[in-house]
């Protein structure tokens, strides 16, 4: 037999990948980094919200105190258009304690759940006349233990009608302090009480307004605008919300989005944007 001339390639050897190293996990931020970068928002949203106050519009602290149960489950806008009418009828705590509950009950209306508030609102104004003398009291103790107050009525009431410092734990506030990894808690009490440690107790007001704007405007529960906010580079949850600047831009809320804010009666130092008319909504 005739020797054959073809030769058998040998098969070639898979080539060998050089191992890929994993990446390694990111440092978690130390308590000094997380404590820095916190007072650096608060910093920057000074500059950003220079005018930050409340958005309820009262003359006295009996108004405020009204007016900040009344807030409960609605804009302050609304709160806003209801309480001249009240107040006008129940200027002093003992003229709202002697009312018609149900002539009170058709004025605050509008604000939602009016039967709940009017008893609250009664209770508190009562309480006033008979246990204080018809002023409502600076101190925290005092005021926890009026119909309808909770802790953060009462830092609202402490903080802009006393000039006590205080830390205003409501629904934008507590999102935020999340989002920005100051706490994981959900309770308001102890989110209040893990901030504290964070700011000087000094800031505590001021913080809460601008945290406060900064949810209403910007950063949103639904859909934030990364992509419009100034704070991006401190924030650890950037992305959550839109990030392309022209959609984001038009989420932007009041003032920030070209409109007016939730103040019928803005202080003079506000943006100036026109309030809306009286039956806006």
């Amino acid at each position: 037999m005739a020797e054959s001339n073809v030769t058998t390639a040998k098969p070639k050897k898979a080539a060998v990948k050089p191992a890929v190293k994993p990446a390694k996990p990111a440092k978690p931020e130390s308590r000094l980094a997380m404590v820095r970068r916190a007072r650096r928002i608060n910093r920057e949203l000074a500059e950003v919200y220079p005018y930050a106050h409340p958005e309820l519009d009262f003359r006295n602290p009996f108004e405020l105190l009204v007016a900040t149960v009344l807030s409960a489950q609605t804009t302050d806008l609304r709160v806003n258009q209801t309480t001249p009418a009240l107040f006008a009828k129940y200027p002093t705590p003992e003229d709202l304690a002697g009312a018609n509950p149900e002539e009170v009950e058709e004025l605050i209306r509008p604000t939602g759940f009016f039967r709940a508030k009017t008893k609250s609102i009664m209770g508190l104004a009562t309480a006033l006349r008979d246990d204080f003398g018809g002023e409502v009291p600076g101190r925290l103790d005092d005021l926890v233990k009026l119909p309808g107050v909770g802790r953060k009525t009462a830092f609202v009431v402490l903080g802009n009608a006393f000039g006590v410092p205080g830390i205003t734990v409501d629904t934008h506030f507590m999102r935020l302090a999340r989002r920005w990894k100051w706490t994981t808690s959900d309770d308001p009490v102890k989110i209040e009480a893990e901030v504290a440690t964070i700011f000087p107790k000094s800031d505590w007001t001021m913080l809460s307004h601008r945290v406060i704007f900064h949810g209403r405007r910007i950063c949103h529960a639904r859909k934030p605008a990364c992509g419009a906010c100034p704070i991006t580079h401190l924030c650890p949850s950037y992305g959550e919300g839109e990030t392309d600047p022209e959609k984001a831009k038009k989420l932007l809320k009041y003032e920030k989005g070209g409109y007016p804010g939730q103040r019928l009666n803005p202080p003079p130092d506000y943006p100036g944007l026109p309030a809306p008319p009286l039956g806006a909504a």
